[in-house]
């Protein structure tokens, strides 16, 4: 049985031996990273400057953005650190911190669509009501609250998984998962799974439930109502839609990798699913939402414009 102390560390045993490509790797997943930095703080500048967004929905996007930061900040460096390494081990706490923080940008994720989901539903199904009840003390305090208490849950996780005594070190992973650890237990693991049932059904099904709920609600008045309500429902639905079954469906393929025997796939494709949820939103969100809604789009059309002429001029 090992006892986790300072110098306790974990094998990351799902890379491979990519020889003079890993170079190749590397500068792809740079990029990427890049790219999510500038798409994401471009918008997140935009929102914050631009007194014309200072609305419900966009500070709600501004949250989803600086997620999406947090989450990259999370899984990149450390990636594109063990992708140039010769021997692919992270040390127990380190490995617990990336957990922190892959499992909490996760919890922000689900909780803040969620949110977003019943801003939508007062707009289209409440409108007159809308300006009273999302004020803006209203829209600060669901922010803070999503990101507070998915910390916390995740802090409690955590907690509970990194005292455990382990029969082995070798994780089947490109990095740190919570679920593989807690397997690789020789003590009694009851306690972590029942709070890891708990706080996978407050993180993701109960925000799932209601976002299922809103927009049960949204879809009734749109077929009740004028052409308007159902073309505005549509422009500023389908984004947020797009986002999150992007973001479910490839959380629900992960989850079914960690939990069934999939030692059949390539590994690289095994990889690709683990790592799609957590690459593909932060760089998806941005571009989605920059291309869908005409005030971003527009301003960022003119931003983009106004530094053109001034470098011609």
């Amino acid at each position: 049985m090992t006892n986790f102390t300072e110098d306790s560390y974990f094998i990351l045993d799902a890379y491979f031996d990519a020889g003079p490509t890993k170079y190749l790797f590397f500068l792809l997943l740079l990029s990427l990273y890049s790219l999510i930095i500038c798409a994401n703080v471009l918008l997140i500048v935009v929102i914050c400057v631009n007194r014309s967004l200072h609305e419900p929905m966009y500070m709600f996007l501004c949250s989803l953005f600086v997620n999406e930061l947090y989450g990259s900040t999370g899984l990149f460096p450390f990636l594109l650190l063990q992708i140039l390494s010769d021997v692919h081990t992270v040390s127990a706490p380190l490995c617990f911190l990336q957990i922190f923080c892959l499992y909490s940008y996760v919890g922000v994720e689900f909780l803040t669509l969620a949110i977003m989901s019943y801003d939508r539903y007062l707009a289209i199904c409440c409108p007159l009501q809308y300006n009273t009840r999302m004020t803006s003390n209203t829209v600060s305090v669901l922010i803070a609250v999503s990101w507070i208490y998915a910390l916390l849950l995740v802090a409690v996780t955590v907690s509970l998984s990194s005292p455990l005594q382990l029969c082995g070190n070798i994780i089947n992973k490109v990095y740190c998962d919570n679920y593989a650890i807690v397997k690789l237990a020789c003590s009694d693991t009851t306690l972590n799974n029942i709070y890891g049932l708990i706080s996978t059904a407050f993180t993701a099904f109960v925000p799932l439930t209601l976002i299922f709920f809103t927009y049960m609600r949204i879809l009734k008045v749109c077929f009740s109502g004028s052409k308007q309500t159902r073309q505005k429902a549509v422009s500023t639905c389908t984004p947020h839609l797009a986002s999150l079954l992007n973001f479910s469906c490839s959380g629900c393929f992960e989850i079914l990798q960690s939990r069934f025997n999939m030692n059949n796939l390539p590994n690289v494709l095994r990889i690709l699913i683990s790592l799609y949820w957590l690459i593909c939103q932060p760089l998806f969100n941005p571009v989605l939402y920059g291309l869908k809604m005409s005030k971003i789009r527009d301003i960022c059309k003119c931003l983009l414009y106004s530094k053109v002429n001034t470098i011609l001029s």
